[in-house]
């Protein structure tokens, strides 16, 4: 019985509301277990994004401070992207650690994969490392980024997480998960 309360469910129809580059939102009717029916079950659909760890030589984290027009105010996090098309996670955590910073360093290493909204989305974001980051480029930002980048010692950054200066869940995740790595 308890597993019966568990199965997915069934989706007797879906559509698309809004399919556009930055948004793609399905509506799907679904039939529960219990055999009840919702119509209008909302689910935002992306290819995901990547969250870079940069750590400089001196054990330095690069971070970016931007403005985030959802809550409209600037914000200051890890770098980080959306994965375009045809791009792997690693593929993005590189690029993006150039665009928006102009650093590059070792390959990306894979830190943790984590769900980013079960309940309406099937987004995922990817955690990276990238070691030996080392400033080798000018930032290449898009025409809606304004970027101010900061390195921070290992141990302010472990401050700033705990001080709530990182407001972003996925990014505070990735700042503990960093930590837990470099110990």
């Amino acid at each position: 019985m308890e597993n019966e309360r568990l199965r997915p469910w069934t989706i007797v129809a879906s559509s698309y509301r809004i399919d556009e580059p930055f948004l793609r939102l399905r509506v799907d009717t679904v039939e529960l277990a219990d055999g009840t029916i919702i119509d209008e079950y909302f689910v935002r659909e992306t290819r995901g994004f990547a969250i870079v760890a940069a750590v400089t030589p001196r054990r330095e984290i690069v971070l970016v401070r931007q403005y985030k027009h959802g809550i409209g105010r600037a914000v200051l996090e890890l770098p980080a992207g959306i994965i375009d098309a045809g791009e792997t996670a690693a593929d993005c955590a590189v690029r993006e650690l150039a665009e928006e910073t102009g650093y590059a360093g070792d390959p990306p290493r894979l830190l943790r994969r984590l769900l980013a909204d079960a309940t309406s989305s099937n987004g995922t974001f990817s955690i990276f490392l990238v070691e030996n980051a080392e400033r080798r480029f000018a930032q290449s930002l898009d025409v809606t980024e304004k970027i101010v980048v900061e390195t921070v010692k290992l141990d302010a950054f472990a401050a700033l997480l705990r001080d709530d200066a990182f407001s972003s869940g996925s990014h505070v995740a990735a700042g503990y998960i960093l930590l837990d790595v470099l110990g």
